[in-house]
């Protein structure tokens, strides 16, 4: 798998001064977790599962997560799960037989709805090859360490290498009273764990539902005061530099309608493609459910998260697109780790101070992004790829 890879060879070549490099589930775990992007879950009970994959319905996904819980009616789990089971059998089925080749499959996960719904997935690891891990709701305390156990067990037994990503999204963490010793205990649960955990996600839908909170298409989830404190208080936990945790965005919940489009809240000249296939063009209005998403992913990534949970495949562009580095980014980053001796020195560009050992951490973090999304040349922009 590899980022991009949809693109046509011209429009890489002229986008690209480093080339996104591929990946898959066997990946160094560094690597592996910043590379998610845009993970799309897609209902368990859904029959076309393996076949939109295997004709590569939703353009540029790498990571899918395959859901049995809120996503589906209590009702539907039990079929479901057969389906899940059915599908990655389809899947396995057309690669063997060389429809379709492994590497142009997502990262695939399962969010399981229970713990007992686990094991009974693990008991079964021999027909989950194509997995990745498992996506853990409503984490906690009182649960963490059955659910991590049981991958851990399932792992060594079978020697297999399944994934966690704990889902961050109880009252317990989102209420005063309770949250910074719940973080801390929880961290305690996910540090014994470590080597499992490739992703920490936030369920901000969930936290928003404790309050009767949903938040309008104008709003970001940064502007909801009561989840974004705790959003905070969470990148303070997992996000310190000495942890070297990944957290994943929360979800964008709106996907565009064809016939509603406006002009974007961002500034236009963003909105302006430089001519790599023809000349320039002036992209006058993106619909005002886009505009959103872009804001919001532009202040996931200011507030330390990479990637982000998405429900529609409109969504996999953007969120990928804002992923990718810039040139002065990078250069800025290579100059700091390769100059460690060093003080204070003058930006790639000249417009800012780089200071070695006080933006290390950053580098570092922009350089293992480099790896999967690659580098823009200096003349282009993120909406090159939108």
């Amino acid at each position: 798998m590899k980022h991009f890879r949809n693109l046509d060879k011209k429009t890489i070549i002229n986008t690209f001064e480093y080339l996104p490099q591929p990946f898959n589930k066997f990946t160094q775990k560094d690597v592996l977790a910043n590379a998610l992007g845009a993970t799309m879950y897609t209902q368990g009970i859904n029959k076309d599962i393996a076949q939109k994959l295997i004709n590569q319905d939703f353009h540029g996904l790498t990571s899918n997560v395959l859901c049995l819980e809120d996503s589906i009616g209590d009702d539907d789990v039990a079929e479901a799960q057969i389906n899940i089971f059915n599908q990655l059998e389809l899947l396995e089925t057309s690669i063997k037989s060389g429809i379709m080749h492994v590497d142009d499959l997502p990262l695939l996960f399962i969010r399981v709805r229970s713990l007992g719904q686990l094991k009974i997935f693990l008991r079964k690891a021999d027909k989950l090859g194509l997995i990745c891990g498992f996506n853990i709701p409503k984490f906690s305390t009182s649960n963490g360490y059955e659910y991590l156990d049981a991958i851990q067990k399932a792992n060594d037994k079978f020697n297999q290498r399944f994934y966690a990503m704990p889902i961050l999204e109880t009252s317990e963490i989102i209420y005063n009273e309770t949250r910074i010793s719940e973080l801390a205990k929880m961290k305690s649960i996910i540090d014994d764990y470590k080597n499992l955990i490739l992703n920490i996600r936030v369920g901000g839908t969930d936290f928003s539902s404790l309050y009767g909170i949903r938040r309008g298409i104008d709003f970001s989830i940064y502007d909801i005061f009561v989840i974004s404190h705790c959003l905070s208080d969470i990148v303070n936990v997992f996000g310190r530099s000495t942890e070297n945790y990944t957290i994943s965005g929360p979800v964008w919940e709106y996907f565009p309608d064809s016939n509603r489009m406006l002009k974007p809240q961002l500034r236009v000249t963003p909105f302006i493609k430089k001519g790599i296939n023809g000349p320039e063009e002036r992209i006058d209005i993106i619909s005002k459910e886009i505009d959103g998403l872009i804001k919001e992913i532009i202040l996931d990534k200011a507030n330390g998260f990479t990637g982000k949970t998405i429900i529609h495949p409109s969504h996999i562009t953007y969120v990928n697109a804002l992923q990718v580095i810039t040139y002065e980014e990078y250069h800025d980053a290579l100059r700091i780790v390769e100059n460690q001796d060093k003080g204070a020195i003058k930006s790639f560009s000249g417009n800012k101070m780089n200071e070695v050992k006080p933006h290390y951490n950053w580098a570092v973090k922009v350089l293992k992004k480099a790896e999967v999304y690659g580098v823009l040349k200096a003349d282009v922009d993120y909406v090159q790829l939108f």
